[in-house]
Formats: C-alpha cells, structure tokens, sequence
C-alpha cells in the first residue's frame, strides 16, 4: 500500500490529465456522444494491458461499478447538449456530497466535521468560477447532470470498495460498456479517422492513465480525500480552455478558482498531515 502523501500526489496528476478534457473535445470537431464512445473505447483497450490477478469474488461490485462509470462518462456528455456546460460541472461536482452521505454507509468510512467544511467550501468556490455563466434553463440537462454527479459518486465509492481486489478491472468494463452503448453514434461517424490522433491521446492520456493513477491512489486514501482532491479537474478544464482559446475569465471566475485551489491544496496537505502525525502517534506508543 502506497504512504498516504505519495497517493494523494498521484490523485493530483489524476485531475490534471483528466483536465485536459475540455481542450483535447473542443479540439476534435465529431458528436460528442461518438467522442465519449471512442474515447472509452480506446481508453478500455489501453487499460487492459494493464490488468492484472483479477478477483472475481466481488464480480458483482465490479459489474454495479461499471455501470455508475458508464452512466457518469455518457450522462455527463449528454447533459452537455441539454444544458451549459458551466451547470453540467458545478452539478456533476455536487459528487463529494454524495459520496460523504453514502460512504459511511457503503464503506463504513466516517466524515469528519473537517471533511464537510472543505466540501462547503469546494462547492462555493465551483459556484462563483461559473456564476456569470449558469442559468436555470435546460432542466432536463441540468436533473441529467445531477445524475451524472451521483454515478461518479458511485464510481467512487466502489473503486475505493474493490480496493483489495479489482478496482482497474471495474473501469475498464466500464468503458467497454460505454462504447457499447456509445455504438451506433460513432460507428456512423465518418471522420473518426481523420481525428484518431486526438481520440488516442483521449483515450489513453486523458482517460486511461489518470485511471491507472486513482486505480492505486484509491487503495491508500478514503472515497471522500479521493473525490475532494480530484475535484480540482473541475476549475482546470476551463482553465486550459481559457489558455488556449485566449478567452479572459470574469472576475467572479478568478475569485473562484483561486477558492478551489486553496482549498483543495490545503485539505490535500492536512490530510497528509493528519495520516503522518497519526502513524507518528502509534509509534510512539508502541515505544511505550
């Protein structure tokens, strides 16, 4: 088992390269239905060189986790041509409410006060990154996206409940479930072709690596450091957006970031903290 300090670095670069979402799907002019497909095509392809020792005794986890990463991965691209992206994202990261109500439940992890604060102040901070742009229009986009933040809750607390078994093996179902599903979208997409780079980089940079890294990240930390952490994918995607396509954020968007990022870094830290003075604690009294 990874140390704690070592887990949460690699949940960090988990949310950096799923950051680059946004920029790579702009990038790529196809149906973003037959993007998602391709995408968790190629994604269940690459990690499957990766799969090792898979235990089948907890197959049903790994079955009902699948299904929440496939509802998250479609329902979250679906609910972008219902509604604004900036809804989408702000509802999809109501996620951390979600696993703290259900984890303690499901895997018998306890919140802590400290834990309920930083989601407080998570969620404040997504809200004022994407105020100037929310709106209460597209109410079907906007419950899909609610749906959307529960399956990814879902995918959470399962991966973190294969910890000893097969967490990769469940997202890597998952994803073959999702270009499944996805099928007849991008088998009728004529310029996949044209675009694999792209999907490739999608595929196994954006979607597949980073879930290597929350594959083994997530066997050291509980479902609710694991979701509060990657949570800083959620100002990062438009972040890169913003670089690229030279678009100015509004001030209540900077203001927000800048909260996100605080926030997440300092809860990342104590929670380091907090694992290293713990260790520290039962050594000591050991040492008698």
């Amino acid at each position: 088992m990874l140390q704690k300090q070592k887990a949460i670095t690699l949940i960090f670069l988990t949310a950096l390269l799923w950051s680059s979402g946004g920029v790579l799907i702009k990038l790529t002019p196809l149906n973003p239905i037959a993007i998602a497909g391709s995408r968790s095509l190629i994604s269940a392809i690459f990690l499957s060189l990766f799969l090792r020792d898979i235990n089948i005794k907890n197959l049903h986890y790994v079955i009902v986790g699948s299904l929440f990463y496939a509802a998250t991965v479609i329902l979250f691209v679906v609910a972008n041509k219902l509604t604004t992206a900036a809804n989408v994202i702000l509802l999809q990261y109501s996620s951390p409410i979600w696993v703290a109500l259900l984890g303690s439940w499901f895997l018998k992890e306890k919140v802590k006060l400290m834990d309920w604060f930083f989601i407080f102040m998570l969620i404040s901070g997504i809200f004022l990154f994407f105020l100037d742009e929310l709106t209460l229009k597209g109410k079907w986009g906007n419950s899909l996206a609610i749906l959307s933040g529960i399956a990814f809750a879902g995918t959470i607390l399962f991966m973190r409940k294969l910890k000893d078994s097969s967490p990769l093996f469940m997202i890597v179902l998952g994803n073959f479930l999702a270009a499944f599903v996805c099928l007849p979208f991008f088998i009728t997409s004529v310029r996949i072709g044209d675009h694999l780079l792209l999907l490739m980089i999608l595929g196994v940079f954006q979607l597949g690596l980073p879930y290597i890294l929350y594959s083994i990240a997530i066997k050291s930390v509980q479902a609710i450091e694991a979701i509060l952490i990657s949570s800083l994918e959620a100002i990062l995607n438009p972040l890169w957006v913003f670089i690229v396509f030279t678009e100015k954020p509004g001030l209540w968007a900077v203001i927000g970031g800048v909260i996100v990022f605080i926030t997440v870094t300092i809860y990342g830290v104590l929670t380091s903290l907090r694992e290293k003075y713990k260790i520290q604690y039962v050594v000591n009294k050991m040492r008698g």
